[in-house]
């Protein structure tokens, strides 16, 4: 790769950011339009929770040989094929539904591959922007990524699958195949990188990988950090349509106004961090977000009022999108490029992959004492964290 084109103003990062915008609303209209169809079709919650677990699998079964996998292969290669597979899977799936084919096992089977491909083409990109950027350029090219992810898989995504699956269910899927199909052509116009090739087998460079993230401090410090976060996040997610409706009072329709109030905040916080880290310094900003995250968490909870709610969920993105844009920016640094795909994966497999252990833990707590003790629980969990890591997250 010509590294004059390196920088976010340069071609090959433009069409990258160009592919995400388009592929993210896709995936905004999928993940909203995949449960409800599953939930109105079969009134089965058995079915909607065998659908969410098959989205969510393949971060725990695939992430991390996928990770070893992009770490041999070109990555541009990687994103284009998994797109055009995405395309063809997401296609059939908008065929099955309009045909009334969409069987659960479909339903299943769909949401598997389709993750699976992502864990690929999500590795693989982060090996891209790290190589268009450039080092120099991290904290503003992680920057331009949340607020592109927050934009269309936060706020265009599930405002069209809202209008999409009104008029028709399929044309939610058809449309998801679409941007994978425009996604795959504007990857295919940046700039490619050549693989280090390791002379370790695959099960080598996983342990390998393994040993790396475990024994950097500055890595290892973001991993207990992402990891409990991770957890305690999908327990305040999995309980906010609840809390909204039996504590807050509002309707149902109404809900997803939070929603947007978060990704409002994050689009706030993903454009506040690079400035703030290079006054303050990163580590510094990355410990007071993870704080503000925690001290979020636990107004939401303790005040059940829809003002406070409203601001406590503006913070929540703030909080969220300023530690994603500078945590994700101190793991490539701290990788070698060789090993991207591999950290990238079991940093995935920890963020998401234990999201099933926060969600499966807030009913029985939320069902014990109450929906706002869950959050003031994973607030004080959050805010402990951000103190007992301060040292060796601000030291990097």
């Amino acid at each position: 790769m010509r590294h004059s084109a390196k920088g976010v103003r340069g071609r090959g990062f433009r069409a990258l950011t160009g592919a995400w915008a388009v592929s993210l609303v896709g995936d905004g209209v999928r993940l909203v339009a995949l449960p409800l169809f599953t939930a109105s079709s079969t009134r089965s919650p058995l079915a909607v929770s065998a659908v969410a677990v098959a989205l969510t699998l393949p971060w725990l079964l695939v992430a991390l040989p996928a990770g070893a996998l992009v770490d041999r292969w070109r990555p541009r290669t990687v994103v284009v094929v998994a797109h055009w597979l995405r395309a063809g899977v997401t296609g059939v799936l908008a065929l099955a539904v309009h045909t009334g084919h969409a069987t659960v096992v479909v339903l299943c089977a769909t949401a598997f591959v389709l993750t699976s491909a992502e864990t690929f083409a999500d590795s693989a990109s982060q090996v891209l922007l790290v190589e268009l950027a450039g080092q120099d350029e991290l904290e503003a090219a992680n920057g331009r990524f949340v607020t592109v992810e927050t934009i269309g898989m936060d706020l265009a995504g599930p405002l069209a699958a809202a209008v999409l699956f009104w008029w028709a269910p399929a044309a939610c899927f058809a449309l998801d195949a679409l941007s994978f199909v425009a996604a795959a052509v504007l990857v295919s116009r940046v700039p490619d990188v050549a693989p280090e090739r390791s002379g370790s087998d695959l099960r080598g460079q996983l342990a390998e990988g393994a040993r790396f993230l475990v024994r950097t401090p500055g890595l290892r410090s973001l991993v207990v950090a992402v990891a409990i976060t991770a957890i305690c996040a999908a327990a305040i997610n999995a309980m906010l349509a609840l809390y909204s409706i039996q504590v807050l009072g509002l309707a149902e329709p109404v809900v997803p106004v939070l929603v947007v109030c978060m990704a409002a905040g994050a689009l706030l916080g993903a454009r506040l961090s690079p400035r703030l880290a290079a006054r303050w310094g990163a580590g510094r900003v990355m410990v007071g977000f993870l704080a503000l995250l925690g001290a979020a968490f636990a107004l939401f909870g303790l005040t059940p009022w829809l003002v406070v709610a409203v601001f406590a969920c503006v913070l929540f993105g703030v909080a969220s999108a300023g530690w994603n844009v500078l945590s994700a920016t101190r793991r490539q640094r701290l990788t070698p490029g060789p090993m991207m795909g591999r950290v990238t994966s079991a940093y995935r497999v920890l963020a998401w992959g234990l999201s099933p252990l926060g969600a499966g833990l807030a009913g029985p707590l939320a069902e014990a004492t109450s929906l706002g003790t869950v959050y003031v629980v994973a607030g004080s969990i959050v805010g402990f964290t951000a103190i007992l890591l301060a040292r060796p997250l601000a030291r990097g």
